[in-house]
């Protein structure tokens, strides 16, 4: 791919030249490809053909994911005494309703219209918790509702904690469907975010405490997330909408075979991710729309120590055409990257919030370890972020940035995106030091209309620009 250099970009790349070899902010090798024209072509062509070949495994990819089908027989959770006044416990009516749907080879376990106050539900094998329009699960405030304690992952560290408030262990063939919603009621838990029990579950993971010692739920303060499959094959949610979380919303950890589609995602207060998949294999993403008060997607692999004695990566990950409105990040990666993140895709997505404070980002620190790899973005629009691509690994956030075991950020391709309003930096790249850099980077055929500071690179090597317009006027 020839570069067509106008004059003022050959002026620009004299000025990074001379500044940034001055300041050591980015690596000589950079340099190398930018003013030399025969250099970067042939970077840039290599670039092409690995993005094309890898896009091409993705067709492979979603053959894998299919949704699972369930029996044409249905069980109303008002035949097993559940009332939708907004009032009455409906906790053993969900529970006997999917019992008895589960037992008898499976099927649809429907909640007609109204409301329905329940605490934690548990699907079993081959259900399909269909909630009709008009319906609403709501669920309660009460601690209580949602002990004993399960098997649960709290922020990429194993521990045993309440309930999530849908929660399914070990179980094949599972759905929730429909075009109602789900309200957890977060802002009743959302107070526990200034609590320091967050921080005891990868202090104890770090000290290698058995995991049958790391028992918190009542006497804790410790949110659960919305929705946790644990283990899970076959998994899908679709078309419902789901508001007021109390922490991370979607939330498969070491499952199979997941399909999340046309779900919408409405929620504020801290750490309410809308989609995290945890050392998954086989996620397809497709036609949600996400505003949440965390990151809209993060894909994550375990935590620090617990997560690198765990080792299970998240890969194979595709996110298709959704909207991502307020949240910190857009298609995130990380900061739990300590069993590896490798080949996520995303294409068709759509950016626009002055609340959204990076499109495209990728977080971790040396005390996770792991690595992120193989990840390649492609035809998106973002009209509207703070920040367009943000790679760092120097992320901080409770508990412990320093440590050993400094991750791999590399093989990151990023092309045929416009960026149309960005309120601070197009780019922002962190390595950890000159020696712990991150690398392999191509930023291909994107437009960056609007920016109001400069890019800002350090720390990084083989930093592949090919045919972007914009970025000469905010030099990196």
């Amino acid at each position: 791919m020839a570069i067509k250099r106008a004059p003022q970009e050959r002026s620009l790349f004299l000025y990074m030249e001379q500044k940034y070899l001055t300041t050591k902010l980015l690596p000589i090798s950079f340099f190398a490809l930018a003013v030399g024209v025969a250099a970067l072509s042939d970077v840039a062509s290599g670039a092409d053909f690995n993005a094309a070949g890898a896009w091409q495994n993705v067709p492979a990819i979603l053959s894998r994911i299919t949704s699972p089908t369930f029996p044409d027989q249905k069980f109303p959770v008002t035949n097993y005494g559940a009332v939708g006044d907004g009032t009455t416990d409906c906790t053993e009516a969900f529970r006997n309703a999917i019992g008895a749907c589960s037992d008898a080879g499976g099927g649809e376990v429907m909640v007609p219209a109204g409301t329905y106050l329940t605490g934690a539900i548990h699907l079993r094998s081959n259900v399909n918790l269909h909630i009709e329009k008009d319906a609403t699960i709501r669920f309660t405030t009460d601690r209580e509702k949602y002990m004993p304690v399960v098997l649960v992952r709290y922020e990429g560290t194993e521990i045993m904690n309440y309930s999530p408030l849908v929660y399914a262990f070990e179980q094949t063939n599972i759905a929730i469907t429909g075009e109602g919603t789900l309200d957890g009621q977060g802002s009743a838990w959302h107070q526990w975010k200034s609590s320091t029990d967050p921080k005891l579950p990868v202090e104890m993971g770090n000290r290698g405490v058995p995991l049958e010692q790391r028992i918190f739920g009542d006497g804790h303060r410790l949110r659960p997330n919305f929705v946790v499959p644990f283990r899970c094959g076959n998994v899908l949610i679709e078309g419902v909408h789901i508001i007021n979380s109390p922490m991370w919303v979607m939330n498969p950890v070491y499952c199979t075979n997941v399909t999340v589609q046309n779900v919408t995602v409405d929620t504020t207060g801290p750490n309410t991710d809308g989609c995290d998949p945890d050392s998954c294999d086989g996620v397809l993403i497709k036609d949600c729309d996400f505003s949440d008060g965390d990151d809209c997607i993060a894909i994550k692999s375990g935590r620090d120590r617990d997560g690198q004695k765990v080792n299970i990566p998240c890969k194979d990950i595709v996110v298709e055409n959704c909207q991502f409105k307020a949240g910190h990040g857009g298609i995130g990666i990380g900061s739990e990257t300590s069993g590896g993140v490798q080949n996520v895709f995303g294409e068709n997505c759509h950016f626009d919030s002055p609340d959204l404070e990076m499109a495209i980002r990728l977080k971790t620190n040396p005390a996770r370890g792991g690595y992120i790899r193989d990840v390649y973005v492609r035809d998106c629009e973002v009209k509207l972020a703070k920040i367009g691509i943000d790679m760092t690994l120097r992320y901080s956030s409770s508990g412990a940035m320093e440590g050993s075991s400094v991750p791999i950020i590399s093989d990151i391709d990023i092309r045929d995106t416009t960026f149309e309003e960005l309120t601070k930096q197009p780019v922002y790249i962190e390595g950890w030091s000159p020696s712990k850099q991150i690398t392999d980077i191509t930023i291909a055929n994107c437009r960056f209309l609007k920016a109001m500071e400069n890019s800002y690179v350090t720390n990084a090597a083989r930093i592949q620009l090919s045919d972007d317009s914009g970025l000469e006027q905010k030099a990196f």
